[in-house]
């Protein structure tokens, strides 16, 4: 069965539009949009899209070239800005530009994205804190199709931070039994055969093969690679989805929470800034 992350996104933001209008909120957000990546500006132009779709307003900043310091000064001058309840730092960053030195000073009240240590800590203590995206996306995903974590055996892989790092403590708060395998993995068809669920981060084309896997196990496919123009995941996917009890197609699945759960985090942040939630 295709666990479909547009069904999902869309039963989310009209949810959050619902609540939106139900108390006339009134929120805007920032995104800092440095340079003329050819993605990042695909990703912030459906951002705003979907945050326009249920009420939400965006201040774009978009600088052709910028330096670390004025980068900082434009983040406090946002973190100063009562009528702004997100701030997100687009990244890739250029190479001139530390994009973890400056997403640092984000305030962690203002931090949609989930990025900054402050909410990382909070995660990993299983408090209320606003969630990385991804991994966020990914657990309510499983979630809405009644999928039960309690228990089960779970295998990562990748590390990066903003999937798989804090993807594992997504899962140990779920009472999940969690493996996490990388580049370095010796033995992965070990690991990925005892599994129940695979959840993958690693970027690298068809990692995840047939023989890789057990009957009926579960595969969330978070990797992305482009190549010729073509997206693939990380999963095998026309060779292994006979075998699977679940999995995410490579685009309409995991990418379509990830928006989602962006917009509800701005919300959550309005609602704490303003004593709503």
């Amino acid at each position: 069965m295709i666990l479909d992350g547009k069904k999902v996104r869309d039963d989310i933001l009209t949810s959050l539009k619902d609540k939106i209008d139900k108390n006339k909120y009134d929120i805007t957000f920032a995104i800092v949009l440095i340079g003329n990546n050819d993605a990042s500006n695909v990703y912030v132009k459906n951002k705003i899209k979907y945050a326009e779709k249920i009420g939400i307003k965006v201040k774009l900043i978009h600088k052709e070239e910028s330096s670390e310091e004025e980068i900082i000064n434009i983040i406090n001058d946002l973190n100063n800005d009562q009528k702004i309840s997100g701030i997100i730092l687009q990244s890739p960053t250029p190479d001139n530009i530390n994009f973890e030195n400056c997403i640092k000073y984000i305030s962690q009240d203002k931090d949609i994205d989930g990025l900054t240590k402050d909410n990382f800590y909070k995660l990993v203590n299983n408090e209320k804190c606003l969630h990385p995206c991804t991994p966020k996306g990914i657990i309510r995903l499983l979630k809405y199709y009644n999928i039960d974590l309690n228990g089960k055996d779970v295998c990562i892989i990748g590390r990066g931070k903003l999937v798989g790092k804090p993807l594992i403590f997504e899962l140990l708060n779920e009472n999940a039994t969690v493996t996490v395998c990388h580049t370095k993995t010796k033995n992965l068809k070990e690991k990925t055969l005892n599994a129940d669920i695979i959840i993958l981060g690693a970027g690298k084309m068809h990692l995840l093969k047939e023989n890789m896997i057990k009957e009926n196990v579960i595969v969330v496919d978070a990797g992305v690679t482009i190549k010729e123009g073509k997206t693939y995941g990380d999963a095998d996917f026309d060779n292994i989805k006979d075998k699977c009890l679940y999995i995410t197609p490579c685009i309409g699945g995991v990418g379509p929470m990830t928006i989602a759960m962006l917009l509800e985090n701005v919300i959550e942040a309005y609602e704490m800034e303003n004593k709503n939630g």
